[in-house]
């Protein structure tokens, strides 16, 4: 049986950093898993990715240690099921918006007699070295709470027994909860807005669980777990990929701005 590291991490009193795969490759998932996060997850709900590309990606992260992760497109059993048999020892579900929608959630993520999940764990059974029912001990079920709806049942929901945590989208908490008047994006600075993550890591806090943010920089990041999130998630495979290529190509046009049209005329 396997041990959840994050959960160990968090036991310990430490802030956790999350990394965030939506390219479907197992490549770039064994890379980013080398780098240092606490854990890894996969976006199987926007990502550029199923779940022919989900399990070989666990594989390649699989001797980094990492604690991986899926965020699986919906409320919906079978996905939550089969990401957990393919390896996931933690998972992201969207858009819970009730405590009754938590509850059946969190019924996806335990066998019984503490939940409903189907017992056919395929791959977890070998890349853990035993698997069974004392693995609902050890997954995480982190609920995303991002509509007005959610926000209206917030206490309810982090109330629901079994629940691991909060995970906060804020490009969908802004679109579902400001009418429009605000674009969807990290890094929230307006005042409404970091009151709305303040009183979604206050509920965590306030029913033992744990409360993690998806954040753009590390700046941002590191200020939330200031305020008190337990978790932040610091961009992405592709927005790391952009903007290391994007800084690469400016610093070689600042550099060759200057260099005369001759030296590279007819060189060839």
């Amino acid at each position: 049986m396997f041990t959840n590291k994050l959960k160990q991490h968090w036991a310990e009193g430490r802030p956790a950093i999350n990394g965030w795969l939506s390219i479907g490759n197992p490549l770039t998932a064994e890379i980013m898993a080398a780098q240092g996060y606490d854990s890894i997850t996969i976006d199987a709900q926007h990502g550029a990715l199923d779940y022919s590309a989900v399990l070989p990606m666990l594989q390649a992260m699989r001797a980094s240690g990492v604690t991986p992760m899926v965020r699986v497109p919906w409320r919906e059993p079978g996905a939550i099921m089969k990401a957990l048999d393919a390896g996931a020892q933690g998972i992201i579900c969207p858009m819970v918006n009730s405590a009754q929608e938590a509850a059946e959630f969190v019924s996806y993520m335990r066998y019984p007699p503490h939940g409903q999940r189907s017992f056919g764990p395929t791959r977890a059974t070998f890349a853990y070295g035993g698997y069974g029912v004392a693995a609902n001990e050890q997954v995480l079920a982190l609920a995303m709470v991002e509509t007005q709806q959610g926000m209206d049942n917030l206490d309810a929901i982090a109330a629901t027994p079994g629940l691991d945590g909060i995970y906060v989208g804020p490009a969908d908490l802004t679109l579902g909860t400001q009418e429009g008047r605000l674009p969807p994006g990290f890094d929230r600075e307006e005042p409404e807005m970091i009151a709305l993550l303040q009183r979604i890591k206050d509920a965590c806090k306030a029913n033992g669980i744990r409360a993690c943010l998806h954040c753009g920089t590390p700046e941002y990041a590191a200020k939330a777990i200031g305020w008190g999130f337990d978790l932040t998630t610091v961009g992405g495979d592709t927005r790391l990929l952009a903007g290391a290529a994007s800084a690469s190509v400016a610093t070689w046009r600042d550099l060759t701005a200057s260099a005369p049209a001759s030296a590279t005329k007819g060189a060839y």
